[in-house]
């Protein structure tokens, strides 16, 4: 019965703690001050009170003044003073004298983001990009950008870029002398939470700048059929064609064909003509070709329609434009700018399906079945305006992620059998004092990799956080349920094993299941450490990283401890 107790007791543990994560937001944001509130009780003499004002404001050399005109009912004062100065007065003689003194928190719009500007972008709101950043950002995916190049503007000075090719001057270097490119770059992969300028789709994907158009804006068949090549060839996941004109080319389809039939998801720009038709190449059979929104959700003045037209997305219009920092041209200086055209649609969509790559979904047709499927659907389109619909990026993850669990079998399937070698090598550490009992293996699965095999388990139309609970490692159990990218710190630590072995470490047979989770967690642990682990709350980086390598020692010590204790 002892051991039934334990059991139960561990049960409502996790139970509890699943809950808190689900249901707990504060501890996201502590909370910024500069001032203080003091509200007086009303028993007390307002003489008194008065006299401890002016102590107080001599002391601190800080004037204290009601918050308003209609605080002097409430007796509420409000003190210029930061968290050492509120520490003080907390343990001060006013505590007995008010009924709270506090910080007095600053608030704030609620946007996902801290980029100043991102207020302006309709655009991202318009295809519910934020609901869709709690499911992916476009990690791990490479987006080639084949424009006018692209250039490093301040906005665009965190995100990753690799290798591309200016195939209008035959180098290297592809930077932008036009604008165009740097624009739609920006759209598709813009530096997001860095305090400037603005947002982008799929904010933590790869650009690959590929130049092929002039300055002028003009390009050739040979140049951009050679860039789709190099894309291709080049590990590009997606590509994005914000250009266009008339005329079939057989070396242009051939490129276009041989870069899907290598994975590639190609997007163009559906022309600005106003014509019933899409522009070349968006037309080809295997390019999705994006017609333009204007704010109001409605097809754009210029934008072709018609023939060949898949999918839609902002695009902008004279009244409101598509915000992204640039260039200058005259003079190549990083500059803020609205354009409008299908080239600022057509990024859209090719930054959603990247954020639909790197949910695990890599067959380029499976990713335009998801983006045609969940576009939202325009009634009596009989001119063909918006193609499948209008493009829902929140929509496209939900259907992304349902009925399949993303296992990347060459990254995820790799890194969970390595997270159980390693668990098994820290086993060799201490196979003298070991039992090795089924509960032990079981513990070294669940906190190393878990059930993984199970996420190759397709089951339509039923929850799936329990199915994503069982194949996950105790440290993601935490994201498993909120359905989060990031990795939850209060799970991925020693504090699982800890309470595992509080609570089994006097039971003969059940410890050995605590034993084998920390030894599984300390391998899930060390194994993330060299993954770029993004930790919920804390920074990515070198602090996830010492935070991760911390807590991998624990548990070893906890092992070690307990085994010490047997």
């Amino acid at each position: 019965m002892n051991f039934l107790k334990r059991i139960g007791i561990l049960a409502l543990f996790f139970l509890g703690v699943s809950w808190a994560v689900c249901n707990f937001q504060g501890l996201a944001n502590k909370g910024e001050f500069d001032s203080i509130v003091l509200n007086f009780k009303q028993d007390i003499a307002i003489t008194e009170v008065e006299n401890k004002i002016n102590k107080i404001s001599n002391k601190y050399n800080q004037k204290i003044y009601f918050n308003s005109e209609f605080s002097q009912k409430e007796r509420v004062y409000v003190l210029k003073g930061n968290k050492n100065i509120l520490k003080n007065i907390q343990q001060s003689e006013l505590k007995e004298l008010t009924d709270y003194i506090e910080p007095n928190y600053q608030y704030h719009t609620l946007e996902a983001v801290n980029d100043p500007r991102y207020s302006e972008q309709w655009n991202l709101e318009n295809i519910n990009i934020e609901a869709a950043w709690k499911q992916a950002k476009g990690k791990g995916v490479t987006v080639a950008v084949i424009d006018t190049g692209v250039s490093r503007v301040p906005d665009l000075q965190r995100t990753e870029f690799v290798e591309g090719y200016d195939f209008v001057n035959d180098k290297k270097d592809a930077t932008d002398d036009h604008g165009h490119g740097t624009h739609v770059a920006g759209t598709v992969a813009q530096s997001t939470n860095n305090r400037y300028g603005v947002a982008g789709v799929a904010y933590q994907a790869k650009i690959m700048p590929l130049k092929v158009l002039s300055a002028a804006g003009y390009g050739t068949i040979s140049d951009i059929a050679e860039a789709i090549r190099f894309a291709a060839d080049n590990k590009a996941d997606i590509i994005n064609m914000s250009l266009g004109g008339g005329g079939a080319s057989q070396m242009m389809e051939d490129a276009i064909n041989y870069a899907h039939e290598k994975g590639v998801v190609i997007v163009a720009a559906a022309g600005n003509s106003g014509l019933s038709s899409a522009s070349y190449p968006s037309r080809y059979a295997k390019v999705i070709s994006v017609s333009a929104l204007n704010a109001n959700n409605e097809k754009a003045f210029y934008s072709n329609y018609g023939v060949g037209v898949d999918i839609s997305a902002p695009g902008g219009g004279q009244d409101k434009k598509i915000l992204q920092e640039t260039i200058d041209p005259s003079s190549g200086q990083a500059k803020m700018a609205g354009f409008m055209g299908t080239s600022m649609a057509s990024p859209h969509v090719a930054g959603v399906a990247a954020l639909i790559r790197s949910t695990g979904v890599k067959d380029p047709e499976k990713i335009r079945k998801i983006l045609e499927e969940s576009a939202r659907e325009v009634e009596n389109d009989k001119l063909n305006y918006y193609g499948f619909g209008q493009l829902d990026a929140e929509a496209a993850i939900k259907l992304a992620k349902k009925g399949q669990f993303p296992l990347r079998l060459d990254h995820d399937l790799l890194m969970k059998l390595l997270m159980l070698a390693v668990a098994y090598v820290f086993t060799a550490l201490f196979s003298k004092s070991i039992r090795f009992t089924d509960l032990f293996h079981l513990g070294i699965v669940l906190g190393s990799c878990g059930f993984f095999l199970l996420k190759l388990v397709d089951i339509f139309d039923v929850p799936q956080w329990p199915l994503r609970l069982v194949s996950s490692p105790l440290g993601q159990w935490g994201n498993a349920i909120q359905g989060s990218v990031d990795i939850n710190p209060i799970f991925a630590s020693v504090l699982i094993p800890f309470c595992l072995m509080a609570l089994l470490l006097g039971n003969r047979d059940a410890k050995w299941l605590a034993v084998g989770t920390s030894i599984g967690m300390a391998g899930f642990l060390t194994v993330t450490i060299f993954t770029s682990p993004d930790l919920w709350l804390l920074s990515s980086g070198l602090v996830s990283q010492i935070f991760l390598g911390v807590n991998a020692l624990l548990c070893l010590a906890l092992v070690n401890l307990s085994l010490k204790e047997s």
